[in-house]
């Protein structure tokens, strides 16, 4: 069963991290992940996993009651963000979780798990 991990991360952290060089810190958590999605891979488990751009690049688009809008950026200030996914083909819930749990516990910010519906969901 294939399971969507969202990671979340500080609003603050990810502006500091993005105006200029990567801290060591955050390359260090990189290294670690790249690792880590290796690993993934020759258990094949793994399917794939991307950062996303900042959320003011963002777009979002709703129904309103004067028809379809986009509009640009944030609504408001957030305190974390969705920094990145990852999608993985597991066993089972707890699998995934247990995965998830190693990344929180290497990086320290938070994971939502999520299953993904229908069997032929490709990345």
């Amino acid at each position: 069963m294939k399971y969507l991990l969202l990671s979340y991360t500080p609003a603050a952290a990810w502006d500091a991290d993005t105006a200029n060089t990567p801290s060591a810190e955050a390359l260090a958590a990189f290294a670690w992940y790249q690792e880590f999605e290796r690993e993934l891979v020759e258990s094949g488990e793994f399917v794939t996993s991307a950062g996303l751009g900042h959320p003011a690049v963002g777009t979002t688009v709703r129904r309103t009651p004067a028809g379809v809008e986009a509009t640009d950026g944030p609504f408001a200030e957030l305190k974390e963000v969705l920094a990145s996914f990852a999608v993985v083909d597991v066993a089972g819930h707890e699998r995934a979780v247990e995965i998830a749990a190693r990344i929180v516990d290497a990086l320290g910010e938070p994971i939502e798990v999520r299953p993904i519906m229908g069997a032929d969901f490709t990345a």
